[in-house]
């Protein structure tokens, strides 16, 4: 299995961005996917996944509102609509995906160290 991301860069505060992550490999659609982050001297942290198969949906409180994540199954990619940035989601984005976790929540909630499937990372900067 392997995942492809892109997008990110930098933005002023307010503004938008989108991420993408190309998944490969899986033999089904059952599968969570999300995308986590790192911001710098932080601990990463989930901030959104989805059920690949249903599109049930988690997300921090912290962007809450802010961000979406979505699926295109035709394209096998997900994407990270970043809305409203602040300076403090400047992070490293990490796309990861497991196909033995049940639910998007516990996919966001367990740590990603312990994710069956990660990407390279992508980074994301908000200036003021």
């Amino acid at each position: 299995v392997q995942l492809v991301e892109s997008g990110g860069g930098s933005v002023q505060v307010g503004g938008s961005l989108i991420l993408s992550c190309a998944v490969s490999g899986f033999s089904s659609d059952y599968y969570m996917i999300g995308w986590f982050r790192q911001a710098p001297g932080k601990e990463r942290e989930g901030v959104s996944c989805i059920n690949n198969d249903d599109g049930t949906t988690y997300y921090a409180d912290s962007v809450k509102g802010r961000f979406a994540i979505s699926r295109d199954n035709a394209k096998n990619t997900v994407y990270l609509q970043m809305n409203s940035l602040r300076p403090e989601d400047t992070a490293m984005y990490y796309c990861a995906a497991d196909d033995t976790i049940t639910t998007a929540l516990d996919m966001c909630a367990l740590a990603y160290k312990y994710l069956e499937v990660k990407g390279q990372g992508i980074l994301a900067t908000v200036s003021s």
